[in-house]
């Protein structure tokens, strides 16, 4: 059996890329990874979020019938993760969930850096619902719209890379966490960058099945 990380969106690329990563980061578990074609192409704001719903969570009904080990909701607004979670009887967990959780375990004070400013107030309420919004700076905006990361990484990847220094300087945090699945295409970049932790979120979930199966 095996932990299957569903991407929301229907960007089949984003799902690869985060797959690898989970591989990378846990070489002991088997990922395997699903794309939601008929989500929309990036999840940016609550529309995109609720028109991700429905089709996520039948792949959800299907992981539960093919009895996987767990599931990875593959989209940093954790998108439908309570439902989710309701439906299967394995361990399911959100990228943003992971992420905060383990930067609480370590107790780190954090910025997350997304997307676009559309994602803040959904990330904040997340936050918020977790419990962590103490250990919070800020939620920052990099103005780099989720397909860029695909379409155009070295950019995308300034764009970042900026507004992480940003945080680093001004938000007294002792981490960044990329806000964004697809940001593990410039996770390394960011991280030889900065002095504080970064934490990739598609890393933290893969991580933490090896103490849940």
């Amino acid at each position: 059996m095996a932990v299957i990380l569903i991407n929301p969106n229907s960007t089949a690329a984003m799902t690869d890329a985060m797959v690898h990563a989970a591989r990378l980061a846990a070489p002991d578990i088997e990922f395997i990874g699903w794309t939601s074609f008929e989500g929309p192409a990036s999840i940016q704001g609550d529309a995109d979020g609720i028109a991700a719903e429905a089709p996520l969570l039948e792949l959800v009904a299907q992981a539960e019938r093919d009895g996987v080990q767990g599931i990875i909701i593959g989209c940093f607004d954790d998108t439908a993760l309570n439902q989710a979670a309701r439906m299967a009887s394995c361990p399911v967990i959100g990228i943003g969930q992971a992420a905060y959780i383990y930067a609480a375990l370590r107790q780190l004070r954090f910025s997350v850096v997304t997307t676009l400013a559309v994602s803040v107030p959904i990330l904040e309420r997340n936050i918020s619902a977790y419990g962590l919004s103490g250990l919070l700076g800020q939620v920052r905006a990099s103005d780099v719209a989720v397909l860029d990361l695909e379409a155009d990484p070295k950019s995308a990847g300034r764009k970042i890379l900026t507004e992480a220094r940003n945080a680093q300087t001004e938000d007294g945090i002792d981490a960044v966490i990329l806000g964004c699945g697809g940001m593990v295409q410039v996770f390394d970049r960011v991280k030889q960058d900065l002095d504080v932790a970064v934490l990739d979120p598609v890393a933290c979930a893969a991580r933490s099945f090896r103490w849940l199966i």
